[in-house]
């Protein structure tokens, strides 16, 4: 706008535990004071959503089964010449579980066809399984933010009080200034503790 200010921001934090740590950022975050723009000194609340998600690892495609493949073979057809027609040597490929199919007649040899067609339906399957763990990561996100509305509020940040209070342990510092600056060991510890003390047993950790 014309007095500056972000619309969005999206940054990466890597260490030990830092997910342990950021992950009770999400949600929606209230935010309460008196901009430079208000002649009358009144407070305006905003908003704004956080979402916090883990960096996939690389996705690794599992061993085929077997079991999970139906192979058949069948006389290559093309333009004419040696070897085609004459031999068994196309490939057709399907994937039981997921009913992908690939076929490969490119060479003359059954088995190459048959590492050519694996190759392919290995990199389709890759695929499948990148696309469903981005709508996975998708889905969370969502989950997490919700529609930012401010009855939905996890924390509320009041500078003309310097207060900080999150709604979630109803748990409140006046140290507006120095939350701001990072320092938010004090409210990290606070919700660890109550998420463990609700869940002893560590079933249903994000």
């Amino acid at each position: 706008s014309e007095v500056g200010g972000l619309k969005e921001v999206s940054f990466a934090v890597k260490g030990p535990g830092a997910w342990s740590k950021f992950q009770y950022e999400s949600g929606v975050h209230r935010v309460q004071r008196v901009p430079t723009t208000e002649a009358q000194g009144r407070i305006h609340t905003s908003t704004v959503t956080v979402a916090v998600l883990p960096e996939p690892e690389e996705v690794e495609l599992p061993s085929i089964p077997a079991k999970d493949l139906q192979i058949d073979v069948y006389r290559a057809s093309g333009p004419g010449g040696q070897g085609v027609n004459t031999t068994d040597s196309a490939v057709r490929i399907r994937h039981l579980p997921t009913g992908l199919m690939v076929t490969c007649q490119d060479e003359r040899s059954q088995l190459r066809n048959k590492e050519k067609a694996m190759r392919v339906l290995r990199a389709r399957l890759l695929d499948q399984l990148q696309h469903s763990q981005q709508q996975e990561i998708a889905s969370s996100r969502r989950k997490q933010v919700g529609t930012g509305e401010r009855s939905e509020k996890v924390r509320t940040y009041n500078f003309p009080d310097r207060r900080v209070t999150d709604h979630r342990i109803s748990l409140t510092l006046r140290r507006l200034d120095r939350v701001m600056e990072g320092e938010l060991e004090d409210l990290v510890k606070a919700l660890a503790a109550d998420w463990q003390q609700k869940n002893p047993s560590g079933a249903g950790r994000p």
